[in-house]
């Protein structure tokens, strides 16, 4: 069995490298979806759109935002599931194993309680689909037993749950308003149908093309794990413990690194354990937090130069006054003046792009 020795800068470099963050930059706004699996569907929007920053700070100032709904809306070159966008070629293995797994208790007795609903709602976007969820009538036989957020939220809670089976689709949007539609009016045609074991390989086997490096497995979490089962290598890292999987094709590359000003969901750190292990780099989203008990902003931006993970940027997006506000830039190592000027370089550079003036940096 072949065990890969790596010092942690090697495998920082492998996992920079997997999300595209090293030079040269991609240019295809498809290929760096595809490389990178997905890409997070979150509303907040203190400097941009996640989606948006993932995309900038690969392809840079040539992104734009409108490119990424031609290919979720018209061109159909990508899809939007339940909050990611993702390359098709990855949806038989997403939905299988939704599909092909055993649901939770609580949601499958109330999709079966609610058999009528759903045979309601797949009628509704047959006769009109694509249509936003508030046009399709509630006929619930039973409320979703929540205290929570989705707490009489049954229409959308049922869509979201069908289009994770494959049974319905996002069609589009409006502002933040999903527009739904059945499957076949969106995804492309003769969709391979699989097995879970299938879809489970697949899925780790694609999922260590875009991390590089990653455990094998490790405690729950919501959304994507970050684990990758028996896909690529094992690898042991110098002063790490415990053993991780590494996708052989990274190893041994010429690396090149650059500066980037990061999503708080972007995968190279979206793994909180992954990345202060490999990188020493702490990190909380702190949008949820009381002002007074934030450390780094609302909604600070991780700043990666070369291998390093090396601060965060505390920005602001006023769109009204027309600038990028900095209420901070946080230094987790001291900045050299080449490591000062590159972080400027990259924060001018998201101004341009946003079309604002720097404010306070």
């Amino acid at each position: 069995m072949v065990v890969h020795r790596l010092s942690r800068r090697q495998a920082r470099r492998v996992a920079v490298h997997a999300q595209l963050l090293d030079l040269p930059r991609p240019t295809d706004l498809v290929e760096v979806v595809e490389r990178l699996t997905l890409l997070q569907v979150d509303p907040t929007a203190a400097v941009a759109p996640s989606a948006d920053l993932v995309l900038w700070s690969r392809l840079g100032s040539r992104y734009d935002p409108d490119e990424l709904v031609r290919a979720l809306e018209e061109d159909r070159r990508l899809v939007e599931t339940v909050a990611y966008v993702r390359h098709p070629r990855d949806l038989p293995a997403v939905l299988a194993e939704v599909r092909e797994a055993a649901a939770h208790t609580t949601v499958s007795r109330w999709l079966q309680t609610n058999e009528p609903f759903r045979r309601d709602i797949l009628a509704v976007l047959d006769r009109q689909g694509p249509v936003l969820s508030r046009d399709i009538p509630d006929t619930s036989v039973e409320p979703w037993p929540s205290s929570g957020w989705t707490n009489n939220r049954n229409i959308t809670r049922m869509l979201e749950l069908l289009a994770a089976r494959g049974e319905v689709a996002v069609a589009g949007r409006r502002g933040r308003q999903r527009y739904w539609d059945l499957p076949e009016r969106v995804y492309p045609a003769d969709l391979p149908v699989l097995d879970l074991a299938t879809a489970t390989r697949q899925r780790q086997e694609r999922r260590l093309t875009a991390l590089g490096i990653a455990r094998a497995d490790g405690p729950q979490m919501p959304g994507e794990p970050p684990y990758v089962g028996e896909a690529g290598e094992e690898a042991e890292v110098e002063g790490v413990p415990g053993t991780w999987r590494v996708h052989p094709a990274y190893l041994d590359l010429p690396f090149e690194g650059r500066t980037a000003l990061l999503s708080p969901f972007d995968r190279l750190v979206h793994d909180r354990v992954r990345a202060e292990q490999l990188f020493d780099f702490e990190y909380v989203l702190e949008m949820y937090k009381p002002r007074d008990r934030r450390r780094w902003g609302y909604f600070a931006l991780p700043v990666l130069h070369g291998d390093r993970l090396v601060g965060k940027l505390d920005a602001t997006a006023d769109r009204t006054a027309g600038r990028l506000v900095v209420q901070a830039l946080h230094q987790d190592v001291p900045f050299t003046p080449t490591v000062t000027r590159a972080v400027h370089a990259e924060v001018d550079e998201l101004a341009t792009w946003l079309g604002l003036e720097v404010s306070g940096l």
